[in-house]
């Protein structure tokens, strides 16, 4: 199958706000937009023709409607759909499979409360061997650029900055590589972040100096630098902003995506006893971070 940009849409507001980023990621990509809605069907035997045939007539309206907002703000988008019968979480996953990447939707809640993610987009995200990136309710085309007047309804010209999250601990090529393209593919500035912490360890005589801030600072520095070397030299044209802070990764995090368009943030593929999940960075980001959230998932 040729490869897409997919998005996962059920008819809910941050579905269809999923369906209009994807569809504008896909022009950037110069791919198609693929929209699939998964319905599992679960009616009581005496009531399954029935009941079955509503569920499908609100799959086809879901789609109907995405379809109509991607066509609306990028006309020109080639765009196929998708009615897919089963679990939410493995059908999205296995749809997924020929695709660049998969949109789906998180809804915006107010105050520190953070983000609703659904069970649905966390066990994708959880699972997923390919980028997916989530979109919150109510976000356009308008909050990715940058505003040349403090006036909300001024010009504005320009991508926010693209902002990357690495764990020089173990850093993935697969967000690093995926963040280096959506920055060049928006004319964005990339900016890359790494969080540090001074080690809880017994020192003996003489390696005080082994905590000295200013020296782990400049060390984590070059370290950054140099993991981001190649990167740097493959795509010349990406302004990159490399930053160490000494702070908790979440809320360094957190913070240094304010004002972004999109953070990207890696996820280690892991069997753990409770089957997969997303680490404490990666739910911090998904969870309380207001821009779209790509995560990229690598061994």
């Amino acid at each position: 199958m040729l490869a897409s940009v997919m998005a996962g849409v059920d008819g809910s507001a941050e579905s269809l706000a999923a369906a209009e980023w994807a569809a504008r990621e896909a022009l950037r990509r110069g791919l198609p937009l693929r929209l699939v809605h998964v319905w599992d069907r679960h009616p009581h035997p005496a009531q399954e023709e029935s009941v079955s045939a509503v569920q499908r007539h609100l799959a086809r309206s879901a789609l109907r409607q995405a379809q109509d907002r991607a066509r609306a703000v990028c006309p020109d988008v080639r765009l196929a759909n998708e009615l897919v019968e089963g679990p939410a979480i493995a059908e999205l996953l296995k749809a997924a499979e020929d695709a660049e990447l998969l949109v789906l939707g998180s809804r915006g809640l107010s105050g520190f409360t953070g983000f609703l993610v659904g069970s649905v987009a966390q066990g994708v995200v959880a699972r997923a061997t390919r980028p997916v990136v989530l979109v919150r309710a109510g976000e356009t085309a308008a909050d990715e650029l940058v505003s040349t007047d403090y006036d909300s309804d001024g010009p504005r010209t320009g991508y926010r900055d693209v902002v990357l999250a690495v764990d020089l601990d173990a850093p993935g090529d697969a967000e690093i590589e995926f963040a280096f393209e959506a920055a060049r593919l928006r004319g964005a500035r990339l900016r890359v972040v790494h969080a540090w912490q001074t080690p809880i360890l017994g020192l003996g005589p003489g390696e005080v100096d082994l905590l000295n801030d200013p020296h782990r600072a400049e060390e984590w520095q070059n370290a950054l630098t140099g993991a981001l070397r190649l990167w740097c030299d493959k795509y010349p044209d990406v302004e990159v902003v490399a930053t160490v802070t000494k702070d908790q990764p979440r809320t360094a995090l957190i913070r240094a995506a304010s004002g972004a368009g999109l953070l990207v943030v890696g996820h280690r593929i892991a069997e753990r006893p409770l089957g997969r999940r997303t680490g404490p960075v990666t739910h911090a980001a998904i969870h309380h971070v207001d821009c779209p959230v790509a995560v990229a998932p690598h061994v």
